[in-house]
């Protein structure tokens, strides 16, 4: 049992100049003993509203220096502070807040929200157990406007998709990953290196692309790219789900469309995803 969807924003002033983490947690306990569903006896519970009030004051206490330590300090916490916990797991994530510029210059105090991928966490702990910590990113939508095809998959009498060599890529992407023995690791970089891995193994060189033949391919990329650059990650998930662009016939419209205007297919959408680890 626990919280779900305490939100808050955490304001740092150093100076004139303010900093901001707006932030949703979920916590959940599981307690060494089942007394309150069995017996109706509430005497090991703790309260869902004590849950949210100790991760606010740990917010104001410890601060947010990256969404992982968050959770890390709330998973300690619960282990260190009551006994009846058998195992503690927390969920965070961010909203994309990024501080406004203007003319170059970074404001020192207003911000602008980008929808640009939603940064999350999650930190796991049993009792005398291993601390897991996950991180990962949600909502990234991508898209290239070429360079990406799907020719030569099975075909039998229920098969009516054409053929292309020449398509638009377009996907809302979610990427869950899990570090090994967490040391002091400067989560806040791994995650902006693995951003990059990200974007990168999507779209290749910015002068020419890269030739996708499919989405399964696209996702190992994104895969293969992040363990080969990133060695505190240990097993990586993607799952891309797949936008697809129709050309409109214009021809009653006396144009010819080559491409140019295109309709997205709202539903049924495509979903690939592949979990891929170190040996």
């Amino acid at each position: 049992y626990g919280k779900n969807t305490i939100k808050f924003l955490r304001l740092h002033r150093e100076g004139k100049k303010h900093f901001i983490k707006e932030v949703e947690v979920c916590t959940h306990l599981r307690l060494t003993s089942p007394q309150e569903y069995l017996e109706g006896n509430n005497s090991l519970v703790i309260p869902t509203d004590t849950i949210k009030n100790i991760v606010l004051v740990l917010a104001k206490k410890n601060g947010i220096p990256s969404l992982e330590q968050f959770a890390i300090d709330i998973c300690s916490h619960f282990m260190t502070t009551f006994c009846q916990v058998a195992y503690v797991k927390t969920y965070v994530q961010e909203v994309p807040w990024q501080r406004l510029h203007e003319n170059g210059v970074p404001h020192i105090h207003s911000f602008i929200c980008v929808p640009d991928g939603i940064r999350f966490c999650e930190a796991e702990q049993c009792r005398n157990g291993p601390l897991v910590v996950f991180a990962g990113i949600k909502d990234l939508k991508l898209m290239k406007t070429t360079q990406s095809g799907f020719e030569g998959f099975y075909k039998n009498e229920h098969t009516t998709l054409p053929e292309r060599h020449d398509r638009i890529l377009c996907g809302e992407l979610f990427c869950k990953w899990s570090y090994g023995e967490c040391k002091d690791f400067d989560f806040d970089c791994i995650w902006n290196k693995i951003r990059e891995c990200i974007l990168e193994a999507f779209s290749g060189p910015p002068d020419c692309g890269e030739y996708s033949p499919s989405y399964q391919k696209t996702v190992n990329c994104i895969q293969m790219l992040v363990l080969s650059k990133v060695s505190q990650v240990q097993v990586i998930e993607v799952v891309l789900n797949n936008t697809f662009y129709n050309v409109l016939d214009m021809k009653n419209l006396g144009l010819t469309n080559d491409k140019e205007v295109l309709i997205p297919v709202e539903a049924p959408y495509g979903s690939c995803a592949c979990t891929l680890g170190r040996k």
